[in-house]
């Protein structure tokens, strides 16, 4: 068994603290004095495990995609169909009232906005997370219509990057009014463009 480092418990333990007040606040609204203090962590300490802001910024993004790609080897493993293991993933997004939704979670609703303008290599981090996430809508998309679950109309990687964009802008409505009613049509719009024939 490894064990890790005290500096690498710490960064860890600075990333996931930092990763909770960018949820609340943004990037912007989140100061390096507030972050260590949340963290437990000296002042002036930050430079020790970051060169940077932005370096916190990437290794927050980094560590957030491969933590969303692990989230995503579950859920796309579920057993079923490619339309019920796509709708499982979309099913993730809303929240039971228990768990905190995918879209309540999200740096992508949260962030993409605000980083695009202020740092490029913060941007293509996260683009590089959607595009893994947009591959695997793809492939499952793909399954469906080998299988006979989805409708051999829905063009993968078209229907994949539409449905993203379609449950993304929801996500953000959804915040913005706080009400999931959002969320909730577009699971029915979803349904409606998956839909073969013959299988409701």
């Amino acid at each position: 068994m490894v064990t890790k480092k005290k500096s690498e418990l710490t960064r860890s333990h600075i990333l996931a603290i930092g990763r909770e007040l960018v949820l609340r606040k943004g990037f912007g609204g989140v100061g390096l004095k507030e972050l260590l203090e949340q963290s437990a962590v000296p002042k002036g300490s930050f430079y020790y495990y970051f060169a940077s802001k932005e370096a916190f910024g990437c290794a927050l993004l980094k560590q957030y995609c491969a933590d969303y790609a692990e989230r995503l080897d579950a859920l796309f493993g579920w057993k079923g169909n490619g339309r019920q293991r796509l709708m499982h993933y979309w099913d993730a997004w809303l929240s039971d009232g228990n768990t905190a939704s995918l879209a309540d979670r999200c740096l992508v609703v949260k962030l993409a906005a605000e980083i695009s303008d202020l740092s490029d290599n913060m941007r293509v981090i996260l683009l590089g997370g959607v595009e893994d996430l947009l591959r695997r809508l793809t492939k499952t998309i793909t399954e469906g219509r080998e299988d006979g679950s989805i409708s051999p109309s829905c063009i993968p990687e078209k229907t994949a990057r539409s449905l993203y964009s379609l449950w993304l802008g929801a996500a953000i409505l959804a915040k913005l009014g706080r009400d999931r009613t959002p969320l909730d049509q577009a699971m029915l719009a979803t349904e409606q463009v998956l839909s073969a024939p013959g299988s409701l």
